[in-house]
């Protein structure tokens, strides 16, 4: 998956956190990519993603830097979770208030912006064709379900912590990422059908 692309000005807020700077850039290598992928299942575009994380760690170093985090490290994750969540919510919603605006006075010009593709999967062991319909399917899922797996599998994180994150009970998070993981796998199974997988 893409590191960060400005890793660099994360890494600078490290005395800010209190902590010795190749701890907190240690902290990034592990859960920056992580953080980075949610932010991109919730945002429409890869440079929204990186903005919201950035964003939602500088929250997060203020928050040090002033006293007003309560946890250590090991709440880092679970708060930038939330965070990230929240901004995007923001972002799309302010996204959605200007894009009616354009409408309305007539601004649409008619040309489509195309995103760019950004991996979620590791190249040197899948092929590209198998990895974009891997992707593509994960993106089809209902929101509901897929941020539950993206928490599970690539944020590690349990059913308790993603419950807490999400607002729903440990049980409800569960059954989102069982009831989404076979929704996937139905996908995934007529793509091969048809021929468009070959896993």
């Amino acid at each position: 998956m893409d590191e960060i692309s400005d890793m660099s000005t994360l890494t600078a807020l490290a005395p800010a956190t209190g902590r010795a700077p190749s701890e907190w850039r240690e902290w990034l290598q592990i859960n920056g990519p992580k953080m980075l992928l949610f932010a991109r299942q919730q945002t429409r575009a890869h440079q929204d993603a990186e903005d919201v994380l950035q964003d939602a760690m500088v929250k997060l170093i203020e928050k040090i830097r002033h006293d007003e985090f309560i946890g250590g490290p090991e709440a880092w994750q679970p708060y930038l979770y939330t965070t990230i969540r929240r901004l995007a919510i923001d972002l799309s919603r302010r996204d959605d208030r200007r894009k009616r605006r354009e409408d309305t006075v007539g601004a649409e010009t008619g040309e489509s912006r195309q995103e760019a593709f950004h991996p979620w999967f590791d190249s040197e062991s899948s092929d590209d064709e198998t990895r974009v319909q891997l992707e593509q399917k994960l993106k089809e899922l209902p929101e509901k379900f897929a941020e539950v797996i993206i928490m599970k599998v690539w944020g590690e994180r349990t059913f308790a912590e993603i419950g807490e994150t999400l607002g729903i009970s440990q049980n409800t998070a569960a059954s989102r990422y069982r009831y989404g993981l076979e929704a996937l796998k139905r996908s995934l199974g007529g793509a091969r059908r048809r021929g468009d997988l070959s896993i």
